[in-house]
């Protein structure tokens, strides 16, 4: 019994809501069919006349030169862009070597403080360090 009412209830619901829908669009339809009028004066203000619309483009085309202003304005872009590029790129190239010089720098170091380690640990005090006991060619 349960089972019938959790079931109608969605049915009902449903059916409901389809009429007032079905009311809401013929309502929709009659507006639109009485707004046909200004739908026109509508048209005539998102599109321009053609007299004006051929102005406008006969202004540039895609295929006419460019100005001397606007060649001169795109290369002082271009050289600014370029510019800025080669800063980028010269400023990454030092902080790459700054990085590559204090790593090598690291490197010497820690084998210096290795090979001195050795030597000491070596060195048995009979003989002069390694410094002083090289053979001369």
């Amino acid at each position: 019994m349960i089972w019938r009412q959790t079931l109608l209830l969605p049915c009902f619901s449903a059916a409901a809501l389809l009429c007032l829908l079905q009311e809401g669009a013929g309502m929709s339809v009659g507006l639109r069919q009485e707004a046909g009028e200004d739908s026109r004066d509508a048209v005539k203000q998102i599109f321009m006349q053609e007299s004006e619309a051929s102005n406008f483009l006969k202004k540039r085309g895609k295929r006419s030169p460019k100005s001397q202003d606007e060649a001169k304005a795109e290369d002082r872009q271009k050289l600014w862009a370029d510019e800025l590029q080669r800063e980028y790129y010269e400023e990454q190239r030092n902080e790459f070597e700054n990085f590559t010089e204090e790593q090598n720098d690291e490197q010497k170091e820690r084998s210096r403080e290795a090979t001195e380690q050795w030597r000491q640990w070596h060195h048995d005090g009979l003989y002069p360090s390694y410094l002083y006991n090289r053979h001369h060619i």
